[in-house]
């Protein structure tokens, strides 16, 4: 009889035993199932993708703050520009943070499917021009060299900053796709020496002036608010953006999110990190 009792006991053990893993298993399955939705305290879960810089340090600041208002922000990391539109649009993600709205037209343009919105604008990354012969840039000689990215976008984007400079003067209408033929006035009659983007800085030890991209004048130690002759504001179509699916910028997570990515303290560490080499659009 005493045999047969601990054998029971012995059984009655080992079923609880499979029980308490089998409980486990599954809690630690219905977590990872739901962690888009919902998290097991109650949190609200925002899935965001973005570069790794300045946008997912940006995004790291602002995760205390949501949290504080239920909201749990996951930070996806990319290092390309196309999927995180994609994953936002196949509801993989609930918004990107990573490109300016002209980008966004263009993709929109080139992938009909996608049916994205700017939610908010948050900074800029601006584009500079800079030289190490001259002070300011009515001190540009006649017939004097200019280095300006030869790509497209950026190509485009370096003809507007110099028209808002002053320096030229482009046909009525174009916008960030305008090229050197859309140059009605060029006073000065610089000459336009068109160099691969990341190349640029290193023009500039043999031309009057370069219009550099921030990241590219960063990695030459050049600071916009400082270095730069001249510079892109607030006003600057190359905010880079919030986007979200048509139809979810009203969501409460995502206005959640652009009040903390508009806040003053997160105004404070873009200005205090990046030293003007990424500026607040808000």
């Amino acid at each position: 009889m005493k045999k047969i009792l601990a054998l029971i006991t012995t059984l009655s053990i080992a079923v609880l035993a499979l029980a308490g893993c089998g409980a486990n298993n599954g809690a630690s399955s219905s977590s990872g199932t739901n962690a888009v939705a919902q998290s097991s305290s109650g949190m609200k879960t925002l899935k965001v993708g973005a570069t790794a810089v300045p946008h997912a340090e940006i995004l790291e600041k602002v995760k205390p703050i949501l949290e504080k208002q239920g909201i749990k922000l996951d930070i996806v990391e990319f290092n390309d520009y196309v999927q995180p539109n994609l994953a936002v649009n196949d509801k993989e993600l609930d918004a990107n943070f990573f490109q300016h709205e002209p980008y966004l037209k263009n993709f929109i343009e080139e992938h009909h499917e996608v049916k994205l919105v700017n939610a908010a604008g948050v900074h800029i990354e601006p584009m500079g021009v800079y030289s190490k012969k001259i002070q300011k840039l009515d001190e540009l000689a006649d017939g004097a060299t200019v280095a300006i990215p030869n790509d497209p976008t950026n190509g485009g984007r370096s003809l507007l900053l110099l028209e808002k400079a002053g320096i030229i003067k482009l046909k009525d209408g174009v916008n960030e796709k305008a090229t050197l033929h859309d140059i009605i006035e060029n006073k000065k009659n610089l000459r336009f020496q068109e160099v691969e983007a990341a190349q640029v800085p290193r023009t500039l030890d043999d031309v009057d002036a370069a219009v550099i991209n921030t990241n590219y004048a960063m990695q030459a130690n050049l600071v916009p608010t400082k270095d730069a002759l001249f510079m892109e504001d607030s006003t600057s179509p190359y905010v880079n953006i919030v986007a979200v699916r048509a139809g979810d910028e009203n969501r409460p997570e995502i206005q959640a999110l652009i009040a903390a990515l508009h806040s003053q303290e997160i105004k404070d560490f873009i200005n205090e990190k990046y030293k003007g080499a990424v500026v607040p659009a808000f």
